[in-house]
């Protein structure tokens, strides 16, 4: 199962997102702070519209610390890049753990300091309000619906 971590962090380095999401189960579920809750496809579509909306843009992914046997995995991972809201630089380190099925992650979990992130997002306002459960709320609305929006092209543009 090393290699198909592997396969996911290096393709996400490349921002590969058709590589990426050959690497989950069609019953994944991922889940991370900023996102919530996501499965299937929706999960898989996440990765699509990251990895697009960083094309050709200064964004860097390291990973390391992979450790895993048949069933559970672990990773470290790290983005480095300029969150287009703001134009203010991120440095978000993210512990990963996965669960196996079939040869495939079928669960994908990430985890964050999001108070550090969204000081390092939205400056002031990430600092006074990146604690709060509000925030979160709102940050995953506000994700969530730019994953609806870009489904939609994707259903628009699918033959």
């Amino acid at each position: 199962m090393h290699k198909v971590i592997t396969t996911f962090y290096q393709a996400f380095t490349e921002l590969d997102a058709e590589t990426m999401v050959r690497c989950y189960h069609k019953n994944i579920r991922f889940e991370d702070p900023a996102f919530g809750e996501l499965h299937g496809e929706r999960a898989k579509n996440m990765w699509r519209m990251l990895c697009a909306s960083q094309q050709g843009k200064n964004f860097q992914v390291s990973f390391d610390k992979i450790q895993c046997d048949v069933a559970k995995g672990t990773a470290s991972w790290e983005a480095i890049y300029t969150f287009s809201q703001t134009g203010r630089k991120v440095h978000n380190k993210i512990e990963a753990s996965f669960e196996f099925k079939d040869g495939l992650i079928v669960s994908h979990v990430d985890t964050f300091d999001l108070h550090l992130w969204s000081k390092q997002a939205f400056g002031l306002k990430g600092i006074l309000l990146g604690k709060t459960k509000f925030f979160q709320r709102k940050l995953q609305e506000k994700t969530n619906h730019l994953l609806d929006e870009f489904e939609r092209k994707l259903a628009h543009y699918s033959p």
